[in-house]
């Protein structure tokens, strides 16, 4: 099976100026965990919920006001629509994240992977045993 038979597809992003209340809105609206941000040129970033949760809410008075770019993960980890989803499972755990870029062969966005998208429509336990590389604490 691969990546983009299971991908969330791209039908939102932000840019790196569209602020936190933004972005939690889609995210609540669209049930989504993570959104891509589509800076200048071929850059992307990456902003999930615990991004949000973990970067800015302790220290921001009103973090729903301040932009994605102070929140979001630059230089996001990827991996290819035609990949295996098996091979993208590997990568989550080896960079330990939990949500990867989706990009066509030409290094066009075109979705987000997720452990829960591998959970939901591909394997549970494949997506267990990613989640377990993902949180494992290393030297």
């Amino acid at each position: 099976m691969n990546v983009r038979s299971i991908m969330s597809q791209t039908s939102h992003s932000l840019s790196p100026r569209s602020t936190v209340r933004e972005a939690a809105a889609i995210m609540r609206n669209q049930d989504l965990a993570a959104l891509p941000v589509k800076g200048e040129g071929s850059a992307f970033g990456l902003v999930a919920d615990r991004d949000i949760v973990v970067r800015l809410l302790p220290e921001a008075r009103d973090a729903g006001a301040r932009p994605v770019s102070d929140a979001m993960t630059t230089h996001p980890v990827s991996c290819f629509d035609d990949q295996d989803v098996a091979e993208a499972a590997v990568i989550m755990g080896d960079e330990q994240v939990r949500h990867l870029l989706v990009l066509d062969r030409s290094g066009g966005l075109v979705g987000v992977l997720s452990v829960d998208d591998i959970a939901a429509n591909a394997s549970e336990e494949l997506a267990g045993q990613a989640l377990g590389e993902i949180v494992e604490r290393r030297a």
